[in-house]
């Protein structure tokens, strides 16, 4: 089991949890009330930084509740905190939804998973293996 090192940067910083024993990512809360209008994005604290291991990056995902119940998203999704990262985790949340959104204090605004990473090596080549696909792109295996 990895371990990931957390620093509380305010007072209203909440230790993430898994809400279940089968829950791939756990919970990060806002530590700030955002009002987030319809059409919007906002960058929202968590008052929380983190240490770990390089061989790991942590992704932030949305949460399935509020984007069904509110249209509440995080923009970059998934986006990533890198190993060498120190700083406050911020979490892009964008209102998709018909209406404004109060993030309060305390609410869980996203999802977080630590997934292993690896490096690539990068090789110039003059050809890449052909495949059935071959180069076709964006809806070219269908509906």
């Amino acid at each position: 089991m990895a371990t990931l090192k957390i620093k509380l940067l305010n007072k209203n910083a909440k230790i993430p949890e898994y809400q279940s024993k089968g829950a791939a990512g756990f919970d990060l809360c806002a530590s700030e009330e955002v009002l987030l209008r319809r059409g919007e994005w906002a960058l929202v604290p968590t008052g929380l930084s983190f240490s770990f291991s390089k061989k790991y990056e942590i992704q932030i995902r949305p949460r399935s509740g509020l984007a069904i119940k509110h249209g509440i998203s995080v923009l970059n999704a998934p986006g990533t905190v890198d190993a060498d990262y120190r700083g406050e985790i911020k979490v892009i949340l964008w209102n998709c939804g018909g209406e404004d959104f109060t993030i309060k204090i305390g609410d869980r605004i996203a999802q977080a998973v630590l997934s292993p990473i690896e490096r690539a090596k990068f090789k110039v080549v003059s050809a890449l293996n052909k495949t059935k696909r071959g180069s076709g792109g964006f809806g070219s295996t269908g509906k």
